[in-house]
Parts: structure tokens; sequence; C-alpha cells
């Protein structure tokens, strides 16, 4: 068997398509690839592409059913972005009124680290790796 090469994209499934696709092109910068309206699903599909060349698909579905993230439930915790200058990031969330908890510093790591949470309340984390 051959070995994972790395993370193609993550797919999420947005409540609201232009509020979400507002938030993950415009505030978080991710680069669009396509865009596709899927007739037989009324579904919207968006390919984004961060700077390492990772996607992340964002989806639109009629009526999605709720997430259960708290208490945290079993399955995927949450999505982490890498960033080098996590302070710099922090402040353009903010400026754009999205909070962010309080930077917190990994404990096996030393790597500073926050949490702030997408337009659906999808728990996003921001990784500080420089």
């Amino acid at each position: 068997m051959k070995r994972l090469s790395g993370i193609h994209h993550v797919a999420i499934i947005a409540s609201d398509y232009a509020r979400s696709r507002d938030f993950y092109t415009r505030i978080l910068g991710l680069e669009v690839l396509a865009e596709h309206f899927r007739e037989p699903r009324q579904s919207w599909k968006l390919d984004l592409r961060l700077p390492d060349g990772s996607q992340l698909e964002l989806f639109s579905f009629p009526a999605p059913p709720k997430r259960p993230s708290r208490p945290e439930a079993c399955g995927l915790r949450h999505l982490a972005f890498r960033v080098e200058a996590l302070d710099d990031v922090v402040a353009h969330l903010q400026a754009e009124g999205i909070d962010c908890e309080p930077v917190r510093v990994d404990e096996y790591t030393g790597h500073r680290f926050t949490f702030f949470a997408d337009p659906d309340n999808l728990p996003l984390e921001l990784y500080e790796t420089a």
C-alpha cells in the first residue's frame, strides 16, 4: 500500500451559501477554483484553494440538519488552518467582526493557536507554525 501524501480537500455544508462563500473567500482569502450549481440536487458546489494547494469544498443543500458540536460530538472535531503570523490573522478576523478565543500555547509543541467559528458555527482553528 502506498502511503498517504497529504490532505487533498475538506468538505463543508453551509446553511447559507452566500454568507459562507463570502466568509471563506473574502474574509479568509481562499481562491475560487470552480463554482457549479447542481440543478438535480438544488445544490451549489464551490471549490476553494489554500496557498499550499490543499482545497476546501463548500456545498449547499436544501435544509441541511444542524451539526452537533457542543458538548463535543464524536467525529471531526475542528478544521485547523496553518498561519505564520497568528496575531495579524486574529486582528483581521476581529476587524471583520469575528470573535476569536484567547490565544493559547500548545503544551506539547509550544506553538500558539486560537479558535473561531464559521457562519454555521463550525469550529475552526488558527495554528501558528512560524
